[in-house]
């Protein structure tokens, strides 16, 4: 058995505790051996263990659970053990003894054949167990439970193995010494103190969440130190969270052989040896005569969706989840409050569009229908002239969302997601603080399983050809054709996306053809609409569909890297998924905003797609209003079916299947029906844990749709947060009652997520110019009212914008099949496009008026820009990051560490004064009390003297 001397504590003798004994196992061969595992016996042994969260004995706390599946024996069923034929007579002669714990008693049989497979796997969770005993930990089986098949092995760890690795592990932990919390005075007082009177009835009823004006001093423990902890109550000392974490660190450094595979827990459950591990939670979160707890607490104070208009008691799901989740959940609630203000100025901007609507001259001038501009067909052959009064309801609309009001928006919301992220990163250092994470470093992380195995296959293949082996590592050379698998594979997903995108716009082209057939006149007046919300709509189904497989491409992607730690596994896989989700869900809106409608040519000279399609064309009104509707339903139905439904279905349909099986099982066994289940086996029946990066992403992807394209759809912050209203008592309900317990992580910041929001907000800046300049009207209306309006308003805008065709002009076959459509015989049609008169001598050539519009939208576009980064960049230097209140508690909790240190100093300094005093004082007396002593009695005068000095 390998053993680790580093962390190997007492012998196993000394513990009273018994380790399996572990057979040889390379080139093994097979023998019966009789095997019984011991019963614990007790009068009431489920009501003394809590029901899982106890030993048997009632004492010992279940700090973690391993699972593990076997052969459940029914009358005559055995369970072979295998043997070294050939092993020594020393090992021979040892017997086997199992952990304690009620179990199953195996009796031989001679009709049961070998299944060296799961003989295998038992025999390296026997050699990992022994492992786990031998570096302190304490384990009991249990194989006689409800679930058919499944056994568990419960952990605890004993107050030395605790402290040990607390040490290690440098975890700070509240000393005796307590002080008090600077509070504000004068006007801040009185004002604070308003606040909390007026938001007491949104607080959480929680204990952690209460205003605080004692801290204790926290520091990291140490077995030398421990006078300067609060030891009187050991058992709460270290909480369930902090214990997990612990007996996790023990389970990954821990490891069995056979021959030179070394497993770690990682790869014991990868390959089936152990199928799940996992912390048990405190208790049930509703039924009759539940004791108080705290996952109960959190279910009624946080994952209710009654309490949806009370703030998070942030500091309690830390406490029971761990610093990273409670990260994620503080942002979470950050970033909601921050819509609030977002919201409120979008639904301003709204309702001012909706109040200049029928003041606005050009939509005014095109739903005119004394105006009488007959506009060019918008297909070939198949589609007649049109008025442009049939467009009026698009216009009208558009201003909704297209007026001066939108720049303004666009800038607030770019000062906005600068003042979040600052605002950000000062919650966060207050977090910091109140958890004790200040000073903490991340340390580099375990290797994960795949990597080692890729590393021991490497040496060996090495060994094979004789070569000399130091330390082995992945080199880029052994990771080039993953490298490789991934650029084509991401440049592979990319292009496909695009490709789908080019498909739904050959599905708008041909059905705006076809639906321009209809003889009904309401048909055809009705074809932009109905063609937009279509393939808005077949958008949004391909975007959730390939949401899902682009998420588990990414992870095959960043699988077959063999990422060394779990945090660059992490990282690699978020900036993949990303990419493509980020690539997936904002294409569609891309080629609305900034390709549709800029290279579709002139009537007599259109371009053509497969020489048969020609490309769609924008409303006359422009496309930001096509751009409004593509981003609502995009965003809307992303939120509502991918988010909402899926996770509230998914979920919930696995349960129901999971349900159902054990239904089954429970039917063939009456016997474990009547019994109630232990806790452990309760968990073990809810989803795994998968991690946050499906809850960060969402919301990622979802803040993108909120600052990227906002000039266009100004109540996108509304619906973001009526989301996240939501999706808090969600992700709250899905954690505290469809998932296991997670292991508690120490982290200090949201890592890589960080540094995508300030990519977003950065980007948001430029795509925002862009879209306020290229496709809105907003430009062009300011170069004709200061250049070319005659008396300083807009009227004669839309003529402006028009450009005049001759229908001799077209080309052979594609004139309209029907040109006397309208009642009378059309010689000159409009279209949208700043071009030369038919009777000019340059005639349909780009005039004038296009370059100077283009300049204004370029000049408009560094302008807006360079201005708005500017604003945001001062926002963020006038904003310090650590807060000055904070800043001064930390510099304080400081000098009070450094005078507590010196007055142990001072404190062992006396009294090794006072040691040194009474050490004279008592030689003097020795000597006044014997004048006589002779030279043979040195050795009694030399006692006298003989005091320990050692503090």
């Amino acid at each position: 058995m390998r053993v680790n001397k580093k962390y190997s504590c007492l012998p196993a003798e000394e513990k009273g505790i018994h380790i399996i004994n572990i057979r040889a196992i390379e080139d093994i061969g097979y023998d019966q051996h009789e095997s019984t595992l011991l019963n614990s016996l007790s009068k009431n042994p489920d009501a003394d263990c809590k029901y899982g969260l106890y030993f048997r004995d009632g004492k010992r706390k279940v700090d973690y659970i391993l699972v593990y599946h076997y052969k459940k024996s029914s009358a005559g069923r055995t369970l072979t053990r295998r043997v070294h034929h050939n092993d020594s007579s020393a090992r021979s002669t040892k017997q086997d003894q199992p952990l304690p714990g009620k179990g199953v008693q195996l009796e031989m049989g001679e009709s049961e054949p070998h299944d060296y497979h799961e003989d295998d796997k038992r025999f390296r969770r026997e050699e990992y167990e022994g492992n786990l005993v031998e570096a302190g930990l304490e384990l009991e089986r249990d194989e006689d439970t409800k679930i058919h098949g499944v056994g568990f092995v419960k952990i605890h760890a004993p107050w030395n193995v605790l402290c040990r690795e607390a040490e290690f592990l440098k975890l700070k932990m509240p000393t005796k010494k307590m002080y008090q919390i600077n509070q504000t005075h004068g006007l801040l007082k009185k004002i604070n103190s308003v606040i909390q009177k007026i938001t007491e009835p949104i607080q959480p009823k929680v204990a952690e969440h209460k205003p605080q004006t004692v801290k204790r001093l926290s520091y990291p423990f140490s077995r030398e130190k421990q006078h300067l902890f609060d030891l009187s109550d050991r058992d709460s000392f270290f909480d369930s969270k902090t214990r997990s974490t612990i007996v996790y660190e023990i389970l990954k450094r821990t490891t069995c052989t056979k021959a030179k595979y070394s497993m770690g827990i990682t790869s014991l459950l990868a390959n089936g040896v152990y199928s799940a591990a996992y912390p048990l939670h405190d208790g049930d979160y509703e039924g009759e005569n539940v004791e108080p707890n705290d996952r109960k607490l959190l279910c009624e104070e946080w994952a209710s969706y009654g309490v949806f208009y009370k703030y998070q008691p942030i500091d309690l799901v830390r406490k029971y989840f761990g610093e990273k989740i409670g990260l994620y959940f503080a942002w979470l609630g950050v970033y909601t409050q921050m819509l609030i203000p977002a919201s409120i100025v979008g639904i301003i901007v709204f309702l001012y569009g909706c109040a200049t609507v029928d003041e606005n001259i050009p939509s005014m001038e095109m739903c005119d229908q004394r105006n009488n501009i007959t506009m060019c067909p918008l297909c070939d052959r198949t589609c007649s002239y049109w008025k442009m009064s049939s467009a009026c309801a698009t216009a009208r609309a558009s201003h909704l969302f297209d007026n001066p009001a939108t720049v303004f928006f666009s800038v607030f919301m770019a000062l906005w997601a600068a003042t979040f992220m600052e605002h950000w990163k000062r919650k966060q250092m207050r977090l910091n603080y109140r958890w004790d994470l200040t000073g903490f470093e991340e340390e580099e992380d375990h290797p994960r399983a795949e990597y080692e195995a890729k590393v021991l296959e490497k040496s060996l293949r090495k060994e094979h050809k004789h070569k000399e082996t130091d330390k082995e590592k992945l080199t880029w050379k052994d990771r080039f054709p993953a490298y490789l698998t991934n650029f084509v594979g991401i440049i592979f997903m990319v292009g496909l996306t695009f490709a789908i995108v080019f498909g739904v716009i050959i599905y708008r082209i041909s059905t705006a053809a076809a639906l321009a057939i209809s003889s009904t006149p309401s048909g055809r007046s009705s074809v932009r609409v109905t063609v937009t919300a279509t393939a808005v709509i077949i958008n949004l189904v391909v975007i959730i569909i390939l949401d899902e497989v682009y998420g588990c491409i990414a992870r095959w992607l960043t699988q077959i890297e063999v990422p060394k730690t779990d945090k660059n596994f992490e990282e690699r896989l978020i900036f993949k998924a990303f990419l493509l989700k980020f690539v997936n869900a904002y294409t569609p809106i891309f080629y609305v905003a900034f390709f549709k409608g800029r290279f579709v040519g002139r009537p007599g000279d259109y371009v053509y797609i497969f020489h048969s399609f020609r490309m769609e064309e924008c409303a006359p009104g422009g496309c930001l209003m096509e751009l409004c509707i593509q981003l609502s339903i995009i965003m809307l139905g992303k939120q509502l079916i991918q988010n909402n439904l899926f996770e509230i279905g998914i979920p919930k349909m696995k349960k129901f299947i999971r349900y159902m099986k054990l239904k089954r099982r429970r039917s063939l066994d009456h016997e474990e029906h009547m019994k109630k289940k232990q806790r452990y086996e309760v968990d073990y029946n809810l989803e795994p844990f998968a991690g946050l990066t499906p809850e960060y992403m969402e919301m990622i992807i979802q803040f993108g749709f909120v600052t990227l394209f906002v000039a266009s759809f100004p109540l996108a912050p509304l619906f973001a947060l009526l989301n996240n209203i939501i999706e808090i008592r969600l992700d709250a309900k899905k954690f505290v009652t469809e998932l296991r317990r997670p292991v508690a992580v120490r982290a200090k910041d949201i890592g890589i997520w960080y540094n995508i929001l300030r990519g977003i907000g950065k980007l948001a800046v430029i795509i925002n110019a862009f879209v306020i300049s290229f496709t809105s009207d907003f430009i062009p209306r300011l170069v004709y009212l200061y250049m070319y309006s005659e008396n300083g308003t807009m009227h004669g805008f839309v003529n402006h914008t028009l450009s005049s065709f001759n229908v001799s002009d077209f080309q052979a076959g594609t004139a309209p099949n029907d040109p006397m459509d309208l009642g009378y015989e059309v010689q000159i049609c409009r279209y949208k496009d700043y071009r030369e008169p038919p009777w000019s001598e340059n005639k349909y050539d780009i005039s004038k008026d296009f370059w100077a519009v283009l300049a204004a939208r370029l000049a408009f576009v560094i302008v807006f820009q360079n201005l708005v980064m500017f604003m945001s960049d001062f926002v963020d230097w006038i904003i310090p990051d650590i807060p000055k209140d904070i800043s001064q508690q930390i510099h304080k909790e400081k000098v009070l560490m450094v005078e507590v240190f010196m007055r142990e100093e001072q404190g062992k300094l006396q009294m090794l004064e006072t040691w040194k005093d009474n050490d004279k004082k008592k030689g003097e007396n020795c000597n006044n009390h014997s004048p006589r002593l002779s030279r043979s009695r040195s050795g009694s005068l030399s006692s006298c003297h003989s005091y320990p000095l050692d503090v």
